[in-house]
């Protein structure tokens, strides 16, 4: 830290000039040939199709594409070179990747490409993705219903500190080590946190399977399960500042939800059929591509609505809520595999099927028994405040900080000569 900034007194001892990003780069909107089923391709001259679905988790950049198009839709799209960045600009939005490979972009991305006289790749791709950068871009993407946009325009006025060449490679230097070093503690706390889950999962099956006086009940019998719904996305009276949580597949991440990520208002839950669901319900996922691998299980303590993907229980009065969370959710593997539908183009379960799944249901006092040892564990293995989540985020935070402090510099001031 302190060779950089001596670095940067030196080269630039009053300062550095900021200017709009879009004076240093050319940053434009990618373009869909439609339908795109029309252009899809197998043939080998066929020209990569870049989509969502081809970034890998937390990687910093696209190298394999799963479709391509022919020449034709290329030619109604746009094209990437290697070296270029894109950005999604919808939904999860803003995130930067550069390309290891070339190919064609659709209109869910931005694309950002001749910034080579300003910047050197790595040094903007720590830049872009700094919190100071994506706050700014989510503070100006505008709102159409539930989901933000980030246009171009708002890229290209992003205010860009033009750092010397010098200093961003000292910068790039450090970030990668710092990088690495916390991609290695991150797998390793992973790892020993996976292994615990592992032996979480085991543990709650066999205490679930050996309690005293168990009866073996059908999903149905726990209490009453619903759905939802999703209101007009188009209609902004139905979630423009909205208060009530509303939970998509999106949101069934962590076991515990701590908050949704989007949000409806009384006017929805007066003019839609959606519906107010209690306290400490327990929700799964019945249809989504997520279903491909596991059957996501939570636990929402708060009041809640649900989209019409999600399904909810509310027990009944012989049932603890986070028992039936905990029974559920220990055996989420087999339910999957037993109640999943068979082909489709979106992976769902049966529901019928579900209703029916068997599990044992103990008198309520050895359920509380139960749910007070399984809480202990639970902490250690999910909870984001304690254990090895608290620990996993604590790193995560720290590298941050570090990565946004390095990239912080005083701005050049314009001098007056009166």
């Amino acid at each position: 830290m302190a060779k950089i900034n001596d670095l940067a007194k030196k080269l630039c001892p009053n300062g550095i000039e900021y200017k709009p990003f879009g004076e240093m780069a050319i940053i434009v909107r990618g373009a869909s040939p439609r339908p795109i089923k029309k252009y899809v391709t197998d043939h080998v001259d066929g020209v990569n199709w870049i989509k969502i679905g081809d970034v890998k988790p937390g990687s910093k950049y696209i190298t394999d594409v799963a479709e391509k198009i022919t020449m034709e839709g290329a030619q109604k799209s746009r094209f990437v070179k290697e070296g270029d960045f894109i950005l999604s600009n919808s939904m999860s939005f803003g995130r930067p990747y550069i390309m290891k490979t070339q190919g064609c972009i659709h209109d869910g991305w931005l694309s950002i490409s001749n910034f080579s006289n300003y910047y050197i790749p790595d040094f903007l791709y720590y830049l872009l993705s700094s919190n100071k950068y994506q706050d700014i871009m989510k503070q100006k993407a505008s709102f159409s219903g539930a989901v933000q946009n980030l246009n171009a325009d708002i890229v290209r006025e992003l205010p860009m500190p033009i750092v010397p060449l010098e200093v961003q490679q000292e910068i790039v230097r450090i970030l990668d080590q710092l990088t690495e070093l916390t991609a290695e503690l991150t797998a390793e706390l992973t790892a020993e946190l996976t292994a615990r889950k592992e032996q979480y999962k085991y543990y709650s099956l066999s205490l679930l399977s050996r309690a005293t006086d168990t009866k073996w009940v059908p999903l149905s019998s726990l209490g009453t399960w619903c759905g939802g719904c999703t209101p007009s996305m188009g209609n902004p009276a139905f979630w423009s500042n909205g208060k009530i949580p509303w939970v998509s597949s999106k949101d069934m991440k962590a076991p515990l939800l701590a908050d949704t990520q989007d949000h409806i208002t009384q006017e929805a839950l007066v003019q839609t059929p959606i519906k107010l669901l209690p306290k400490n319900t327990t929700a799964i996922v019945a249809r989504s591509g997520i279903l491909k691998h596991t059957l996501p299980v939570v636990f929402i303590p708060f009041e809640t609505t649900v989209n019409q993907d999600i399904k909810a229980l509310t027990v009944a009065p012989n049932v603890d809520p986070r028992y039936a969370y905990y029974v559920i959710n220990a055996n989420s593997d087999d339910i999957l595999r037993k109640v999943k539908k068979q082909g489709g183009t979106v992976d769902s379960l049966d529901v019928q099927k579900f209703m029916n799944y068997l599990v044992p249901l103990p008198p309520l006092p050895e359920q509380r028994r139960i749910v007070a040892i399984l809480d202990r564990f639970d902490a250690l293995c999910n909870n984001l405040t304690s254990g090895l989540p608290a620990e996993i985020a604590a790193h995560q935070k720290q590298y941050e900080y570090y990565r946004d402090k390095l990239l912080t510099f005083p701005k050049k001031e314009p001098v007056y000569n009166g």
